[in-house]
């Protein structure tokens, strides 16, 4: 988006906005609140968004009204909030340390009042990003610590510790943007001093191409596996012709698959090499840091690598534009480009000072929005699937298998302490999801203390091991009337006939308080095809359909309970 220019922008956002209405698709809609200009924000933060799938639109508040704007924007997905320091009052940058020990105080006083009452307007609102207050642009040059710095530190420090009271809150530090900008790009002093237009085009697109991957986590636009060939990858050298002695660990790159891997992205090998030559190194060669442990999946054989990505999808139970693939080879590069295009390829630098580029590529592809302690065991959740399905196709028949797997549906209503599993698992979870709704940790929060509200997560264990917190249920409730507002599963425990006991579970739940009709909708989109006719497999009968979403209602006497007694339901 750099080198594109403004009025170029404005002409293709327009055109993205015409495209998502095309598709009803639906708006997520951000406000900004500002003490500075900012009306140049709107379209690159509308287009940076929509060329990443969301269908952003934008509304600037008024100039300088930040706490009165605070007040009337609830119905907001997200908050993006410029604060600048170099605003708090009219020349503060040459009258600050010219003004008594008694102002200063008062003035500190001020602002750390008006940032509780905006974090106390603003707290429904699901996401918040607030910009470090910054000092830079007017003392990159000072040697010394003069009040402006001092204020900075001051601000940010109650800014962080008051901050921390709120899950919705996102704090982003605008001197790593400015330092990758240039403040000479960032600012234009002239603007600052005619119209209070601190920030340049040129700073807004760093800015937003900065903060995209939190909104896209925000929205479920999230990559899930890194996956590696070997040869010129893991190792300098071609093992096969060079030989297990003689190739030459690429450390950098396991050490950061590593890494990945305790955040809970999933590593895998797809490489041309003789598979028992591969083990070899991974078991046996003392400088390798990647082990097999860290692995979830292999394919390392003579197939064509678009042949093993898409099996690799399949078995992960993935879509394929989750997936990021690392080769050193252009013609296999290519070829993935080619055949599968929705995978994103990236090759490995020839040079080891290159790598922390490509390092802080990579952070901002896998930013994870909330990160728990499913993460830090899912290469353990995911070779356990491996092992169950190993088990499935040594059974006779399906039956056999769900019932020798002996699983169990452990229950858990309305628990604050997975709330953040909880939103993440709708922020992740696209294929068994009805509505595909998301949500923050902080609507979650909300959620919870609804009286009105029912908010069901589930555990799943069987034979091989614990799946970890897999479902999520939300239902909303008035009188004797009920509506599912969000109905997921984690693709790791599908096709084990868990919704159904699910629906078992909240049946009978309901019926327990006195609720007589059930109302449930199903959303279409382009990856939940598989539970398009869900609602009508438990027993609801569809009364409406508009475009792609259909409106389900069931009587609950009318229920008939599952017949899959084999699946033990323990409730907390």
């Amino acid at each position: 988006m750099r080198d594109i220019k403004y009025s170029e922008i404005i002409k293709l956002n327009k055109i993205l906005g015409v495209n998502f209405k095309e598709k009803n698709s639906k708006k997520y809609k951000i406000s900004i609140l500002s003490n500075i200009m900012v009306h140049q924000s709107k379209e690159i933060g509308e287009y940076s968004l929509r060329k990443n799938d969301i269908y952003a639109e934008i509304d600037i508040g008024n100039y300088d009204n930040l706490v009165q704007d605070s007040e009337n924007i609830d119905k907001s997905d997200a908050i993006i909030i410029f604060w600048e320091l170099c605003n708090i009052f009219d020349g503060i940058e040459y009258k600050i340390d010219l003004i008594s020990e008694k102002k200063y105080g008062e003035l500190i006083k001020k602002v750390k009042k008006e940032i509780e009452l905006i974090f106390n307007n603003i707290q429904l609102v699901p996401l918040v990003l607030i910009n470090r207050f910054s000092s830079l642009i007017f003392t990159q040059d000072e040697l010394n610590n003069f009040r402006l710095k001092k204020l900075e530190l001051t601000f940010n420090k109650f800014l962080e510790k008051y901050s921390s009271k709120y899950k919705n809150i996102k704090i982003i530090d605008t001197d790593k943007i400015l330092s990758k900008c240039g403040i000479e790009n960032s600012v234009d002093y002239r603007f600052f001093y005619a119209s209070k237009t601190l920030y340049s085009i040129n700073f807004f697109k760093f800015y937003f191409n900065s903060i995209a991957p939190i909104f896209k986590a925000a929205n479920g636009k999230i990559k899930k596996a890194l996956i590696l060939d070997c040869d010129n990858t893991l190792w300098k050298g071609i093992l096969g012709e060079d030989g297990f002695e003689n190739i030459i660990i690429n450390k950098e790159i396991q050490y950061y698959a590593r890494k990945l891997s305790r955040r809970g992205i999933l590593i895998g090998l797809c490489s041309k090499n003789n598979y028992e030559d591969v083990e070899n190194v991974l078991n046996n060669h003392k400088e390798m840091v990647l082990k097999n442990k860290d692995i979830v999946i292999k394919k390392v054989n003579w197939i064509d690598k678009v042949t093993n990505l898409k099996s690799i999808s399949n078995e992960l139970n993935i879509g394929l534009d989750s997936i990021i693939f690392m080769d050193d080879s252009d013609f296999e590069l290519n070829l993935i480009r080619k055949g599968l295009p929705m995978v994103e390829v990236i090759k490995v630098p020839n040079k080891n000072h290159e790598l922390p580029i490509l390092f802080n590529y990579l952070n901002r592809i896998f930013y994870n929005f909330i990160e728990t302690s499913e993460d830090k065991k899912k290469t353990l959740l995911y070779k356990a699937q491996i092992e169950r399905d190993n088990y499935k196709n040594e059974s006779t028949n399906i039956n056999e298998y769900l019932i020798n797997l002996r699983l169990k549906i452990k229950v858990y209503f309305n628990n604050e302490k997975l709330i953040s599993r909880m939103a993440q698992l709708t922020q992740k979870t696209n294929q068994f999801n009805l509505t595909t709704k998301r949500y923050t940790e902080n609507d979650l929060e909300i959620f919870l203390k609804d009286t009105q509200q029912i908010v069901i997560a589930i555990n799943v264990s069987d034979m091989f091991g614990d799946y970890g917190i897999v479902g999520l249920i939300i239902i909303k409730y008035k009188e004797s009337i009920a509506e599912i507002d969000t109905f997921l599963l984690s693709c790791r425990v599908l096709g084990r006939n868990i919704e159904f006991r699910l629906m078992d579970i909240i049946c009978n739940k309901l019926k327990n308080l006195g609720i007589k009709r059930l109302y449930g909708k199903y959303q279409k989109t382009k990856k939940n095809i598989q539970v398009s006719d869900l609602y009508e497999r438990f027993g609801f009968e569809i009364k409406s359909s508009y475009k792609d979403t259909l409106n389900y209602e069931l009587i609950l006497n009318n229920y008939c309970h599952s017949n899959f007694d084999y699946i033990k339901v323990i409730e907390n």
